[in-house]
């Protein structure tokens, strides 16, 4: 069963959308060669708790940490190390918050230069395709809209995306029906209806979309080894255009691609 939330529930999670969009411009602030991912993984769980929150990953379901960091081919779910970061790497961060027993959730793909033309068109290509399907959760419209416009812009543009992972909607759960994939059909699936709150998150990888999971139980990993990014906003399905609830503007802030 799809829910339809009401203002006061969408209120709050955007409070909580809002906390994850600043915890990950926090990161962006820090983020540069010789920083281990544990290191910003403190920093995030600090700042979500000092800002009256809670992490939304850290125990989710045995997950522990608070950020979700996946370097290169690792597509999502990378488990926060020594790892130290160096130049030419794809850093995604995944970060989710609870607030007043509701949750945020909100990623994204962050690069340290050199960065190579592909890796650049791969992050710019798989944040289009992310808003592409935004454009796409209006009230009306069916799940597989969003999942089409996210498949076709990757696609087009000669990447591949991963169809074992999905977006979903968020609330009092951290995952909840619908399911909103990254391919499919236009007018199938699920029909969205004002206030039903989303998370949007393509993944898209340079080589094949075929994935696996590493032995440690979270980390997904291209099987090609080839590079991955990930994008993923909340947003409430609206008549006529989507309301977004996190935001990349505190990043944009703070970090370019260029």
């Amino acid at each position: 069963m799809s829910i339809v939330r009401s203002e006061e529930e969408i209120e709050i999670l955007r409070i909580n959308a809002d906390l994850v969009s600043r915890t990950l411009a926090e990161m962006a602030k820090i983020l540069k060669p010789g920083i281990t991912t544990l290191q910003l993984d403190k920093v995030a769980e600090e700042f979500i708790r000092d800002h009256g929150a809670e992490p939304g990953f850290l125990g989710f379901n045995g997950y522990p940490n608070t950020l979700c960091i996946s370097i290169n081919d690792a597509v999502v779910h990378g488990i926060p190390s020594r790892y130290a970061i160096r130049e030419s790497d794809i850093i995604s961060i995944d970060c989710g918050t609870k607030y007043k027993g509701y949750y945020g959730d909100s990623a994204y793909s962050f690069a340290v230069k050199p960065l190579s033309n592909a890796l650049k068109k791969l992050l710019t290509v798989t944040k289009e395709s992310l808003f592409k399907g935004i454009q796409q959760a209006v009230d009306g419209n069916r799940v597989g809209d969003i999942s089409n416009a996210v498949q076709h812009h990757a696609e087009s543009n000669g990447f591949s995306v991963v169809r074992e992972l999905v977006g979903h909607a968020v609330g009092t759960n951290m995952h909840e029906k619908p399911e909103v994939p990254n391919f499919g059909s236009k007018g199938r699936g699920t029909k969205l209806r004002e206030g039903m709150v989303l998370c949007i998150e393509p993944m898209v990888n340079l080589g094949g979309r075929q994935i696996y999971q590493e032995n440690d139980g979270w980390t997904i990993r291209t099987y090609d080894r080839k590079p991955s990014a990930h994008f993923e906003l909340t947003v409430v399905v609206r008549k006529g255009k989507a309301e977004l609830l996190s935001t990349f503007k505190y990043i944009d802030e703070i970090y370019t691609l260029q």
